[in-house]
């Protein structure tokens, strides 16, 4: 097994991935607190510095890179100043970004995380304040997104929606990538906040197990609803595998004709920031499937991932030597 996982990480640097979905920008302003304000009881903060990274379906690109991907990237951002270093970002790490349409009728989302601490301590996220654009693309945006869309999906060796619900991954861009998808004989993978019933017919999905209550409406109280719930959820979405992310708890992945195989977690199960997990976790997935891995060994490399991005702070990537590492250090 440790040579078979090595050598689907060698295989990674082959491939080309396109992700298209929702571009977002995390920011993370750090500041130490220098006093309590006279004017209401709190804390005032003496501004160090603000650094802005891939969030959502651009981190999702960013960790294919780092994972030494040809990673493409179609979706929206703004001509603001949030875009542009979203975009300076995204073309540091490597990604490709023609596929990226930037418009200034739309608002680059961004989600700002205020870290405090004292003088010599960590700092520590103390709120967020999201910047949200509330404007789905119209049908010129579309014409543009489908454009792009059909360009990057000839070069592509896998594809995953990434779905934050602001409006890249509507029923026109789902409809064209499944018709696709299904010509080239493409995996598709899914990552969606709220809309996972309507990515029906693709390879997989990667919900969380909060992700599974909201969709079918009660909770999971234990191994086995969870399980019964996981077939069900399956079905209903009709993939061929559906792998849920627990946590400290591991996964469990639920593959069509199979029995519930749990992934116990990879390290630590104390997180240190679980920030833009999902995203590492379903790059690696993809990729691994992309590579000719089963749904088992593709889970297994995707367990590890999200083990080691959840010990780092901020939004983060895992490069393929650190993958590489804990087969080689937990095998």
């Amino acid at each position: 097994m440790r040579e078979r996982l090595t050598n689907l990480v060698g295989e990674f640097a082959k491939r080309r991935v396109l992700v298209v979905g929702d571009l977002l920008a995390d920011q993370f302003l750090f500041g130490e607190i220098s006093r309590v304000s006279r004017e209401a009881p709190v804390l005032i903060l003496r501004h160090e510095r603000t650094e802005t990274v891939a969030g959502g379906a651009a981190n999702c690109a960013v960790n294919l890179a780092a994972l030494g991907a040809q990673a493409m990237l179609v979706g929206i951002a703004g001509t603001d100043a949030a875009g542009d270093a979203l975009l300076e970002r995204l073309r540091a790490a490597g990604v490709d970004c023609n596929g990226v349409v930037r418009t200034p009728e739309v608002r680059t989302t961004t989600k700002v995380r205020i870290l405090a601490g004292q003088a010599h301590s960590m700092r520590q996220q103390v709120i967020r304040v999201d910047y949200e654009n509330g404007t789905p693309p119209d049908a010129q945006l579309n014409t543009q997104l489908a454009a792009r869309l059909n360009e990057a999906v000839t070069q592509a060796d896998a594809i995953i929606i990434s779905d934050y619900n602001y409006g890249v991954a509507g029923a026109e861009t789902v409809a064209a990538l499944r018709e696709a998808a299904t010509r080239r004989g493409l995996p598709v993978l899914v990552d969606s906040r709220f809309r996972l019933l309507e990515f029906e017919n693709f390879t997989s999905a990667t919900p969380n197990e909060d992700e599974v209550e909201q969709v079918l409406g009660r909770r999971l109280t234990d191994v086995a609803t969870l399980e019964a719930a996981a077939v069900e959820l399956r079905e209903r979405l009709g993939h061929r595998a559906l792998l849920i992310t627990r946590g400290s708890k591991g996964m469990l992945l639920l593959e069509e004709g199979a029995p519930p195989q749990h992934l116990a977690p990879v390290g630590s199960r104390e997180a240190v920031d679980v920030t833009g997990a999902g995203d590492t976790v379903i790059a690696a997935y993809t990729l691994a499937l992309a590579s000719g891995a089963t749904f088992a060994d593709a889970a297994d490399l995707a367990n590890r991932a999200g083990g080691i991005v959840v010990m780092k702070r901020g939004t983060a990537s895992v490069e393929a030597r650190e993958l590489l590492s804990s087969i080689a250090e937990n095998l």
